[in-house]
């Protein structure tokens, strides 16, 4: 049997995941985060993308963050973000429309929209299509 920690999952509308879980995979700011139990504690800024928990026995879940906070103590994860979604229930139409939304802002020089809140905008959209993506793909 191997050893499992609980994680938690929490958006601005409440929890989305509460569980055990052998392993989960985060975006970090620095790079793909894979934290396993008795992991040494610390906390890191997330960046848009998916987030994969993998259960002993269970297909693993894959999830959407927009961003936020992770925290991770020995026997407990906990990923604090604005918005999380499961990958299942990513409205691929709405992210279209935002990827195409932020590249035209991106390409309009004429000041209309920030470009820095452009390319955010985009970087979320990208990270929720990829997201669903994998998940159908199979690779959650």
């Amino acid at each position: 049997m191997a050893m499992t920690m609980h994680v938690d999952i929490v958006s601005a509308e409440g929890e989305i995941f509460s569980g055990q879980a052998e392993l989960v995979v985060a975006p970090g700011q620095e790079g793909e985060v894979g934290i396993a139990a008795r992991h040494a504690p610390f906390l890191s800024p997330l960046k848009p993308g998916e987030v994969r928990v993998k259960s002993e026995g269970q297909e693993p879940l894959s999830f959407y963050v927009s961003g936020g906070i992770l925290e991770v103590q020995p026997y407990l994860v906990t990923i604090l973000s604005e918005t999380a979604v499961r990958a299942k229930d990513i409205d691929e139409a709405a992210a279209q429309e935002a990827k195409r939304a932020a590249e035209e802002a991106l390409a309009d020089r004429s000041g209309r929209m920030e470009y820095a809140k452009a390319q955010a905008q985009l970087a979320e959209a990208v990270a929720q299509l990829r997201t669903l993506e994998n998940y159908r793909k199979g690779r959650a």
